[in-house]
């Protein structure tokens, strides 16, 4: 009697799709990606090979190596002759990748990884500010003034508030010039721009405190004060992200 195959352990992680996606390779590349940064395919060891995969997710050897391929191109595997394929150390893993970027986000309950960010906005945002107090025209600062008194306007909208804040400071990105910083920090707010865990407190006296801090910038670079723009952007981004990961009842720099 021929005996009737029982599902593997590998099989029964599948994940629950009620409804099969339409990019199979997609989807399962976005399922490993989250496995592999929760560390149930630890940094160092094998995944698990073809056929496994193959049953875990229902799915062809041919979806299976498209999504092989892609967590290659995210720096998350490395296929080895004769070892297979094997998960690297988050050093290599591409951290401007959406799916890499939001695994990580969502599994560090440190909020170190939104401070690398915060600090990596920082540095090229106050730089740029300093950039544009330099070529910022007529123009750019009749821009940039009236977003600052639309803001002001918005202080019990902080949905409308947030909208203005983007555009001020991509106002200042575009008049330094700098359009592959503009990139990174475009490309970064994007992954987190709907993250609780990134906008944190958003109510009236944080837009009021906000708004402050870019009329300080605005003055710096209306005024062609480089430097004085660049520690305003600085100061600016510091205290509003110090505000936004406290939690209620803690310290703030912004409402000083």
């Amino acid at each position: 009697m021929t005996a009737v195959p029982q599902p593997s352990a590998a099989a029964s992680e599948a994940p629950a799709w009620s409804r099969r996606p339409v990019n199979l390779a997609a989807a399962v590349t976005a399922e490993l990606v989250e496995r592999i940064v929760r560390g149930v395919h630890p940094s160092g060891s094998p995944l698990p090979p073809e056929p496994v995969l193959c049953e875990t997710f229902s799915v062809s050897r041919t979806v299976v190596r498209e999504a092989v391929k892609i967590l290659q191109e995210k720096g998350l595997v490395q296929v080895r002759q004769g070892a297979g394929t094997m998960v690297t150390p988050p050093t290599k893993w591409n951290m401007l990748d959406e799916l890499v970027l939001g695994a990580t986000i969502a599994e560090d309950e440190s909020l170190a990884i939104l401070d690398h960010l915060v600090a990596t906005r920082r540095a090229l945002e106050s730089d740029m500010a300093n950039v544009a107090a330099r070529l910022a025209d007529a123009e750019v600062i009749d821009q940039l003034r009236g977003l600052v008194e639309r803001m002001d306007e918005l202080v019990d909208d902080p949905a409308s508030y947030h909208e203005a804040d983007r555009a001020f400071h991509d106002t200042v990105m575009q008049a330094s010039g700098n359009r592959i910083g503009r990139a990174v920090v475009r490309s970064l707010e994007r992954q987190v721009i709907d993250s609780a865990r990134y906008m944190g407190r958003t109510g009236r006296a944080f837009c009021v405190a906000s708004n402050h801090g870019h009329r300080r910038i605005y003055e710096r670079i209306a005024a062609h004060d480089p430097k004085g723009a660049a520690e305003a952007m600085f100061t600016h981004i510091t205290e509003a992200w110090v505000v936004r990961r406290s939690g209620p009842g803690e310290p703030t720099l912004l409402g000083r």
